[in-house]
């Protein structure tokens, strides 16, 4: 599917597996960095055709996108049922490719963390990647990869894990250099291809 940043109106090719079973997802525009949700066209209403209208009328109603409305954040509407489509993606590192995370501001700037399982977390202490930071938690995020799909996720911190300077409240999915911050230390997520 294509799908288009709200803001630039950048596009992008978007494999419809990545969403996992889940009605809408949070991306993070390669371009201009706003994060913006989208749909599962899984869960998209089926139209119903009307009496006496033609095959061709009903094919080009149901084969043409219209946009969404704005979501309205004041109340919560009922989820659809999820039908099941199969296995979740489980936690596995991508074959051919390498993940690093690399501090670029903070104290310990200029380290790289090389992924060596698939999920692994970030913190003051007790974290597969700890960081000097007195304003981290001890576990602080966590950062899970299920192939090519990578997940960042607050551990209820004290602080926040931010992106783009907005403290995010469920796992997002991040991509390669994107960025964001724990505490006073910014990290990017480095995908490169093994050689």
């Amino acid at each position: 599917m294509i799908i288009e940043c709200t803001s630039c109106h950048a596009r992008y090719q978007y494999d419809e597996d990545r969403f996992e079973r889940k009605p809408s997802k949070k991306i993070k525009c390669a371009k201009c960095a706003t994060i913006f949700d989208i749909q599962n066209p899984a869960f998209a209403p089926k139209p119903e055709p009307s009496f006496g209208e033609s095959t061709a009328a009903r094919l080009d109603k149901t084969h043409t996108q219209t946009p969404l409305p704005p979501e309205d954040t004041t109340a919560q509407a009922p989820l659809p049922q999820k039908e099941d489509t199969g296995p979740l993606l489980t936690a596995q590192l991508p074959i051919g490719r390498r993940l690093s995370l690399a501090i670029i501001a903070g104290a310990d700037a200029g380290m790289v963390y090389r992924f060596e399982k698939p999920r692994i977390t970030v913190g003051r202490s007790g974290a597969d990647l700890t960081i000097n930071d007195s304003e981290a938690s001890r576990q602080h995020a966590a950062i899970e990869v299920r192939d090519q799909i990578v997940l960042l996720e607050d551990l209820k911190s004290t602080n926040g894990t931010l992106i783009d300077g907005a403290k995010i409240t469920e796992p997002v999915e991040i991509q390669d250099k994107s960025e964001f911050q724990i505490g006073g230390t910014t990290l990017m997520l480095i995908v490169t291809e093994d050689s």
